[in-house]
């Protein structure tokens, strides 16, 4: 006979909210294993007795057979004192002295409670909120840890005695599935429009009917709400974009299934695959010409955000729809998604026709993540639902807790402590108050989240960024790091095996070390040590931080630098010629950005943005692959040793109406990659370069992209893009913390 023995195990990870602890306990059941198991904020402790040959394959299985969305790793593994208990059983969670939190994000309907939810003879049949322990809301219910449905906002919704006996009973899969709820006990639907008000199922064909009378509906769903409309109409598009106040940005859609998505965009295999998995992202995609989408919902662009249902109430919303539907942010234009039932109505009263609600608070917001996929892989533009918060790890050790508050645009925040990094879910552009508060809420959420005090923050060193501005009041110690160093950081984050870096930070702007706005950099070093060795030929820019939102003005400020002719512009040509010549409100700016504006503004797509990237967007858009050889752009070295590319050659280009928009926009996209080669060519000279390296919000273009990383790759140069953060300004939080750490190691 066997001897008995014990052993004691410590896992982490992803191990909360995703059904482990049942999965232990059947585990322990299968192999004839008596002990327990218990969660300890954020780790989970296993005590198990039985014969060496049980313990050695529960130890197998527990990492080979976890579930699904679980990232568990054993810390420890030890022999323990035998105890002579009988039975498994599942303790209640309790504290830890050093806590080990990972908070899980919200997850996608699985396919087990997918087919309840469309059985008829389901008790859950057609229940917008069905859920187990492998899917539904986690971070936007979670108010504190451990997760326990006291801890959430499902803590006011009583259990029913069929769901408290589901919730106990540890071989059910919904066993400690925090959200569970029926028909009977759980959250209900709203629907309201003027005076009527309408529950269940009759909320819920009331807003198909809406929706097919071509109204706007805003729908409270897992992070916030959306604003929904009829995508195959144009006069419905047309009418959410005129209330909207949004002309021209793109808006994305959802659809009832991957077929429907694949009869309006042509869809690769990985495509599909990335579009229908686990993150249930907004994935760009290249738009079919028979598509029957209005083509108001992305004017000007030959792509459209698709995305398939997540959440039960969706998947019901468009199997009773049948077609696809817009399903915007319901925010103020930059603002962080609203989830809050009364602020809606006051807010968006004049942009919907009718909402349906629900009555599961949402702890915090969570926008859909977008990707877009660029050199053969998807890469996120935005981190949000299903995305984050977003975990690293660090390729060094913290001595103390460190807050980073990113940038102005696109802000995220990122919390790191130990080797160990949270970058939030997008917030937006700082520039309203709700936008702020929400910015304040989610760095007091994410301490509170992960029971960490911070005592140091880092920011841009922008001070005029309402995020530098709150972390010079905030009392905390500060650092600060500039943009381009925090962009080229983030990205030498993902790879911390590498060394000898040269990254090219093209963006539209961001404050350099000399005083300039910088935007067209090529730096080199490693983290912490960065050195600027190229850029572009700088010019002076009429209007400042307007200017963004007014490609024309790089496009006169090019013209004016050349002596180049150029007559389209929307004002007054000598006013503000004449300010710009007496530098009255003008930057001095290398940044490639707006040399695409300039671009987009030349080749007549547009001169006023309703939205920001929309120029150089169009730009791409426009750009077919009917290009001329590139323009070859002088390069030459400053003053202070740095190599400038001197953009002048393509103004005439640019302003030749003898060429087609496409073959003016594809000559720019060409030569600019051409002229990023010559820059790392001259480069090699003097320094030795072990990987170049592509940042910031310009290299969104995968035009530009994907032209740039087949130069490089074809002249033997490896070359990386981001994976995991965003290669815009939601990646500057995570760029800070990399380059903070690396300085003060």
């Amino acid at each position: 006979m066997n001897p008995l023995l014990a052993t004691h195990f410590v896992v982490s990870g992803r191990v909360q909210g995703v059904g482990f602890r049942p999965f232990v306990y059947r585990l322990a059941q299968h192999f004839e294993l008596n002990g327990w198991v218990q969660n300890k904020l954020g780790q989970v402790e296993i005590h198990v007795e039985g014969t060496p040959q049980h313990l050695a394959a529960f130890a197998t299985a527990l990492l080979n057979e976890a579930p699904p969305l679980s990232q568990a790793r054993i810390l420890e593994q030890m022999a323990a004192p035998v105890t002579g208990t009988s039975g498994f059983v599942i303790r209640s969670s309790a504290g830890a002295t050093q806590p080990d939190i990972h908070v899980p994000p919200d997850y996608f309907t699985c396919d087990a409670c997918l087919a309840e939810l469309f059985n008829t003879q389901d008790p859950r049949y057609r229940y917008p909120f069905i859920n187990c322990t492998q899917c539904g809301p986690r971070y936007t219910l979670i108010e504190y840890l451990p997760y326990d449905r006291a801890a959430t906002s499902m803590r006011h919704f009583t259990l029913c005695a069929t769901c408290r006996a589901e919730y106990e009973n540890p071989l059910d899969r919904r066993f400690h599935a925090e959200p569970l709820a029926c028909p009977q006990c759980g959250p209900q639907l709203l629907f309201k429009h003027d005076k009527l008000m309408l529950t269940g199922e009759s909320a819920l064909a009331a807003t198909v009917a809406a929706l097919r009378d071509g109204q706007i509906v805003a729908l409270k769903g897992v992070g916030g709400y959306h604003l929904l409309c009829d995508a195959n109409s144009d006069l419905a598009v047309m009418r959410l974009r005129t209330r909207k106040m949004r002309p021209h940005k793109p808006l994305a859609v959802i659809f009832p299934d991957l077929a429907s998505v694949q009869r309006v965009a042509v869809l690769s295999e990985r495509e599909a695959d990335f579009l229908s998995g686990p993150q249930r992202p907004v994935l760009l995609l290249k738009q079919r010409t028979d598509s029957l989408l209005s083509a108001q919902v992305a004017p000007g662009l030959t792509e459209i955000g698709a995305m398939l249902p997540y959440s039960p109430l969706h998947h019901l919303l468009l199997a009773d729809f049948a077609a696809p539907l817009v399903a915007t942010s319901a925010n103020i234009s930059g603002e962080p998604v609203i989830t809050d039932n009364t602020e809606i109505e006051a807010r968006l009263s004049g942009v919907a026709d009718a909402f349906l609600h629900h009555d599961r608070p949402i702890v915090r917001p969570a926008d859909d993540p977008v990707f877009r996929m660029s050199a053969n892989q998807p890469r996120p533009l935005r981190l949000g639902r299903g995305t984050s918060p977003l975990e690293m790890s660090l390729p060094f050790e913290l001595e103390t807790p460190l807050l980073a508050v990113g940038g102005h645009n696109k802000n995220t925040v990122a919390l790191a402590w130990k080797q160990r990094v949270i970058i939030s879910p997008h917030i937006g552009d700082l520039g309203s108050l709700r936008s702020m508060t929400v910015f304040e809420q989610m760095i007091a959420d994410l301490q509170k989240l992960y029971n960490m005090t911070v005592t140091r923050v880092v920011c841009d060193a922008h001070g005029g960024y309402a995020s530098s501005r709150w972390a010079r009041t905030s009392g905390l110690t500060l650092d600060t790091v500039f943009h381009h160093h925090a962009h080229a950081s983030a990205l030498a984050g993902e790879y911390p095996d590498m060394d000898n870096w040269l990254i090219f930070t093209w963006d539209g702007t961001g404050y350099g070390e000399d005083g300039t706005m910088w935007g067209g950099e090529a730096l080199y070093g490693s983290p912490g040590k960065w050195v600027r060795v190229a850029s572009m030929r700088s010019f002076h820019l009429p209007g400042g931080d307007a200017a963004g939102r007014a490609p024309w003005r790089s496009a006169a400020a090019l013209a004016w630098e050349t002596g180049t002719a150029w007559t389209d512009l929307p004002v007054d040509n000598d006013l503000v010629q004449a300010a710009w010549q007496q530098r009255i409100n003008t930057q001095q700016t290398s940044a490639v950005g707006r040399l695409f504006d300039a671009a987009a503004a030349f080749t007549g797509l547009t001169s006023m943005a309703s939205f920001e990237g929309q120029g150089p967007m169009w730009l791409e858009a426009a750009a077919r692959g009917d290009a001329c050889d590139a323009i070859a752009l002088p390069l030459n070295r400053d003053k202070q040793g740095v190599w400038r590319t001197d953009w002048a050659p393509l103004i005439a280009m640019l302003t030749d109406t003898a060429l087609s928009t496409s073959q003016r926009a594809d000559l720019f996209h060409t030569s600019l990659a051409q002229a990023l080669l010559a820059q790392v060519q001259v480069i090699q000279t003097t320094y030795s370069i072990q990987c170049v390296g592509l940042a910031g919000g310009v290299f969104q273009n995968r035009r530009l992209t994907e032209l740039v990383v087949h130069l490089l790759t074809s002249n033997g140069l490896p070359v990386k893009l981001a994976q995991s953060v965003p290669v815009n300004d939601g990646g500057i939080s995570f760029g800070q913390i990399i380059e903070t750490g690396y300085r003060h190691d």
